[in-house]
């Protein structure tokens, strides 16, 4: 059920909000597009679908973004390093998917873990993790899980919408094991045939797994494509553990993932 103070997602989609065009209001390519409003599940989709996200520190006005360029990922060229797929076939870990969601934007939260802020603060307010929470009770909100045994040791969170996925953070508890979470993701979405997952800003870490930088423009012109697409229903997948070191071998989502057709 929806959190208290969030309306449900109407069907048909309706947004109660104006967003301006990202191109119109930020020419110089700034990133910031507008303030205010609030965080409710239409708006946060209608903003999504608009290459927009919200990213202010708590206390502050609820900021609007689309930076130009913007940070993405392509699924079907990820290739996990040689060190990932070791560590994966060896240390006996599990994955899962909507397993955990709390725990894992609360661990998000925790200022050590990788966010867009700066270390000294997160920008994963009680505010945000209502709002996501919502959201991932509307099914539109998704999580991925590494066990060790019953121990959450990483994990990352995003959203779905047609055939893009907007990723929004990852924690790790272990080394290896916020990459191990990234590796499912892209299971995942390559499955899917995403695109690409949209991961906002840059940072050393995404970078290091292979993430892209594309014009702002481009970003949003495939993003258009991208949510005129169906997308998959990920319900078989979700609220298992499933054993990591499977994906090196075989591909695992064609056993609780329905057949995909190239549109």
């Amino acid at each position: 059920m929806p959190l208290p103070n969030h309306h449900p997602l109407q069907s048909p989609f309706v947004c109660r909000y104006q967003f301006p065009d990202p191109m119109a209001a930020d020419p110089d390519g700034e990133g910031l597009i507008a303030l205010g409003g609030d965080l409710a599940a239409d708006t946060l989709v209608c903003a999504y679908r608009q290459g927009m996200f919200p990213w202010f520190n708590e206390g502050e006005p609820i900021a609007w973004w689309s930076p130009d360029p913007r940070c993405i990922i392509y699924p079907s060229d990820f290739c996990a390093s040689k060190t990932l797929k070791r560590r994966i076939k060896n240390a006996g870990w599990t994955f899962s998917v909507n397993l955990a969601f709390a725990e894992v934007i609360a661990a998000c939260a925790d200022t050590r873990t990788y966010t867009q802020a700066s270390t000294s603060a997160t920008w994963i307010s009680p505010a945000m993790i209502e709002a996501y929470t919502a959201l991932h009770a509307e099914q539109v909100a998704y999580s991925v899980e590494i066990w060790d045994d019953d121990e959450l040791i990483g994990g990352l969170y995003g959203l779905k919408l047609g055939q893009a996925f907007f990723g929004e953070s990852m924690f790790h508890r272990v080394t290896d094991a916020s990459k191990a979470a990234f590796f499912v993701l892209m299971q995942l979405c390559a499955h899917s045939q995403f695109a690409w997952v949209d991961c906002q800003l840059p940072n050393p870490h995404l970078l290091r797994l292979g993430a892209s930088i594309v014009p702002r423009a481009e970003f949003l012109a495939g993003l258009a494509q991208q949510l005129s697409l169906p997308s998959i229903d990920w319900s078989s997948i979700c609220g298992q553990k499933l054993p990591l070191n499977q994906l090196l071998n075989e591909d695992l989502m064609t056993y609780y993932l329905p057949p995909t057709t190239q549109a």
